[in-house]
């Protein structure tokens, strides 16, 4: 048998040395525990139609919400960092195959010669033409197995880019919402300062008649100063959220305006599932999953130390002087060859690089697990918020209908000269205060929404990881 063709059934017949990978059991309950408690409060036909904010119903998000994929600068390095983990991944699987190089070399020399009394020179010009080939053979699997930890940090990178496409698609819908959030503060504003205009020109009707003190005036003049400065700061806000989401989609702050537009009233709800669920729907539970196979793949690599690296080379050519004659049958030069390199002593190192690998595995299981057990945490307050800010709204909504009625009684009975003025003042700052809480309510229950939706992984899946082919070799 040819030492190639041995040496290729020795290589098929190796196995990888080191654990082969399974996945460890992560901690996990039959149901989420605030699920049997929540009750949607506008249930809908949820089912997945598209990208997962186009539950909300606004063609403004939907179309800030695309740029984010296409423009947002943050996603475009996490893109090339996974582009750079695949061209790793094909560097490292070319090293199973031989490597083959063409060696031509020309040379022009002088050389002297002599017959009896006579010497002369001679100037030669001398080529070669050879091909050299060499192959480290992976009997042990060092680099199936580095291949192996290059795919998994391949789909590390992978799925670190889905994570964060969809933390910043969040934190667009959540700075979005706040934004509109603002906007309905202003028109509650807006209106505040109205109703307390008419206020003051019933006070200055009242002082102008003799039915009222001058410090009515004062105080209503007062009231109606301190609500045009809170309209007037509610821009800030604004300003800094339009701000952030220009930067979120790829712009520049001046080349993006959001349009005015009133807070969302409904509050969509998306399916939950099971717990188990999130193992396939997170990408951060995807991520620290595959990198778990990545660290089991380098104690393979780490273990493949202990053993020989065998080598397989051959050069075949010609070589000849002069140049006209290199090609003759006579110049055909050819060699054949193999060495082995076996490690004897070096002070304990490849067992303490075995060691750390293990370490490092044993870390990413526990970063795994702690990962998921987090994301059954979000999954559970975004259920606790969503089933608590509902039940609160539903109470601050009869609060406010309370705070108004409290008002318009107060105001008539100032007009009759039965209530002080300062009765009108308490009753308008809490119907005020209550319609502030009642819409601090609203945005923080879209807010929550998002955070579901967020925390059951958006829409994505672990089918959108890349597939990784399984690693073989052809025999020669």
């Amino acid at each position: 048998m040819k030492p190639l063709a041995l040496a290729t059934l020795v290589l098929l017949a190796g196995c990888a040395v080191g654990p082969d990978y399974h996945r460890p059991a992560a901690v996990s309950a039959a149901a989420f525990k605030e699920l049997p408690g929540w009750t949607p409060a506008h249930p809908a036909d949820l089912s997945n139609r598209g990208d997962w904010w186009s539950v909300f119903n606004d063609p403004e998000l939907d179309r800030l919400e695309r740029e984010v994929a296409v423009s947002n600068q943050t996603l475009k390095a996490d893109l090339a960092a996974y582009d750079e983990s695949l061209a790793t991944l094909a560097a490292a699987r070319a090293a199973l195959f031989p490597s083959l190089s063409a060696v031509p070399s020309l040379s022009r020399g002088q050389s002297g010669t002599s017959t009896g009394t006579t010497s002369f020179s001679r100037t030669r010009t001398s080529g070669t033409a050879e091909l050299s080939a060499s192959w480290v053979l992976d009997v042990w699997g060092k680099l199936r197995r580095t291949v192996e930890g290059d795919a998994a940090a391949a789909q590390v990178s992978a799925a670190d880019l889905a994570n964060a496409r969809l933390s910043l698609q969040a934190t667009l819908a959540t700075d979005y919402f706040e934004l509109h959030a603002a906007d309905a503060l202003k028109d509650l504003l807006d209106q505040t300062v109205a109703d307390y205009r008419r206020a003051l020109e019933i006070t200055t009707n009242q002082y102008n008649a003799g039915t009222a003190a001058r410090s009515d005036v004062i105080n209503a003049q007062t009231q109606l100063q301190g609500a045009i400065s809170s309209d007037i700061n509610t821009g800030v806000t604004r300003a800094q959220l339009e701000h952030a989401i220009a930067v979120l989609t790829g712009h520049a702050p001046a080349e993006l305006s959001v349009p005015r537009a009133a807070l969302a009233v409904d509050v969509p709800v998306v399916p939950v599932g099971l717990p188990s669920e999130l193992l396939q729907r997170r990408p951060d539970i995807a991520a620290a999953e595959r990198a778990m196979a990545q660290q089991n793949a380098a104690i393979g690599v780490a273990i493949a130390a202990y053993y020989p690296e065998i080598s397989l080379s051959a050069v075949y050519g010609f070589t000849g002087s002069p140049l006209a004659s290199v090609f003759n049958a006579a110049n055909r030069v050819w060699s054949l060859g193999a060495a082995a390199s076996q490690p004897l002593f070096n002070g304990g190192a490849t067992s303490a690089s075995v060691r750390a690998a293990r370490d490092a595995y044993d870390q990413a299981v526990a970063t795994y697990r702690q990962t998921v057990l987090t994301a059954f945490q979000q999954v559970e307050d975004a259920l606790s918020d969503l089933r608590i800010l509902q039940q609160q709204y539903a109470a601050q909504q009869e609060a406010v209908a309370l705070a108004q009625r409290a008002v318009e009684v107060t105001l008539n009975q100032y007009r009759a000269g039965t209530a002080a003025y300062t009765a009108v003042i308490t009753a308008e700052n809490t119907l005020l205060t209550d319609r502030q809480t009642l819409l601090s309510l609203q945005q923080q229950r879209l807010v929550a929404s998002v955070a579901l939706i967020e925390a059951i992984g958006g829409g994505w899946s672990t089918a959108d990881l890349p597939k990784t082919p399984p690693v073989t070799v052809s025999p020669l």
